[in-house]
């Protein structure tokens, strides 16, 4: 079923698209139809990609890994996003960042976040 915050990437050109009002109709890209990207749990690499979110004066920081994930140009966290009752704010990342980001957030009690490896796909916080 298709849901607001869908998550979804074209395996031919490789665009990514966040679903942000459901319409109906399938969600397609070159001439095919979208994988939807899952945040579930995956067996290998929680250490590196799991993101921790830590409370700050202004909101909240999101470090993903316990383990810092590597920043480097053929393996990167391309974005962080922290989702509240409130909306959704996204950090966009480059090489060479560190893998965290920095989010003013009011309401920290009903909250989670979400990364994206260029090669292991979505990721969300426990």
């Amino acid at each position: 079923m298709v849901e607001r915050g869908d998550i979804y990437r074209c395996n031919t050109c490789g665009n990514i698209f966040e679903l942000i009002y459901v319409g109906g109709g399938t969600p397609a890209c070159c001439g095919t139809e979208l994988e939807i990207l899952s945040d579930k749990p995956k067996s290998v690499g929680a250490e590196k990609h799991i993101p921790i979110i830590e409370k700050t004066d202004t909101g909240v920081k999101v470090k993903v890994g316990e383990i810092p994930h590597p920043m480097e140009e053929k393996h990167y966290i391309a974005w962080i996003e922290i989702i509240t009752d409130n909306g959704t704010q996204r950090v966009f990342l480059k090489p060479g960042d560190a893998p965290e980001a920095n989010f003013n957030v009011d309401n920290t009690n009903n909250l989670y976040a979400k990364e994206y490896c260029i090669i292991h796909g979505l990721w969300r916080s426990e």
